[in-house]
């Protein structure tokens, strides 16, 4: 039944995911409309998550965020909290690689919807280019979203935060949003399986500008990842009582999955 409900929601998600990039094209005349267009497709993800996978998208902590100009920083395990996001922020913006920008139809969207895009080819100059289009970003009152880690991580390992987040922190003198969660149980990363329960995203307190970097990145680290923690352990406790436990790291269950 869940391998079913799985294929189901991988079906419909891709599918829906085609219809949407390709039938919005039009909505390319701008950049408003285009995050319009990522609100839809990340909406109808969530969805799809609650009535075809059995999968409740929970926001935790909107009072924590602050209006105006923002540098979100989030923990990453799944593809999930990336369409979650867009349908919290008015004017979000992700910190991406630029390799993202030339996938077919999803990186039109992207480019022509003022994201963030760093060019790891650069080396030394690519930490002052993302400086400057975050700084324009910033100027224009978005909302960054950066994933301190860099890519999605599996909720098992331990943290590894890159020095791109307190680098911003420090360059763009604006609030930060440590953001935690447990999605990466529910939607794993490179897994097939969606598990039924409740994904939880909590938006913690704020921290104000002007701390010195080490001791913001230490903050925002202890922050997210004791939040996280406290996130993964209500939710496997929640997928084994309604009899879907993670397999521990190793496992053979793990592996066939």
């Amino acid at each position: 039944m869940l391998a079913l409900r799985s294929l189901a929601f991988n079906l419909c998600f891709y599918a829906a995911t085609a219809v949407i990039a390709l039938g919005c094209l039009p909505a390319l005349v701008s950049r408003r409309t285009v995050l319009g267009v990522a609100r839809l497709w990340g909406n109808t993800t969530i969805w799809l998550l609650r009535h075809v996978a059995g999968i409740r998208v929970e926001f935790r902590g909107l009072e924590n965020i602050p209006p105006g100009p923002l540098l979100v920083a989030a923990k990453h395990q799944s593809a999930l909290e990336t369409l979650a996001l867009c349908t919290v922020f008015p004017e979000f913006a992700y910190i991406l690689k630029r390799e993202l920008l030339f996938i077919p139809v999803v990186g039109w969207h992207l480019s022509r919807g003022g994201m963030v895009a760093i060019d790891r080819s650069k080396g030394n100059r690519a930490m002052s280019l993302m400086n400057a289009a975050a700084a324009d970003a910033i100027a224009r009152g978005r909302q960054l979203i950066i994933f301190p880690e860099g890519t999605r991580r599996p909720t098992n390992a331990p943290p590894v935060y890159k020095q791109g987040l307190s680098h911003l922190y420090a360059a763009l003198g604006v609030p930060c949003l440590p953001t935690a969660l447990n999605t990466g149980l529910f939607w794993p990363r490179r897994g097939f399986l969606r598990r039924p329960g409740t994904a939880v995203i909590e938006f913690l307190p704020p921290i104000p500008p002007g701390m010195a970097r080490a001791a913001f990145q230490g903050e925002v680290l202890e922050r997210i990842e004791t939040a996280s923690n406290a996130l993964l352990d209500a939710g496997r406790a929640e997928l084994a009582a309604n009899g879907h436990p993670v397999p521990e790291p190793g496992s053979s269950a793990s592996r066939t999955a």
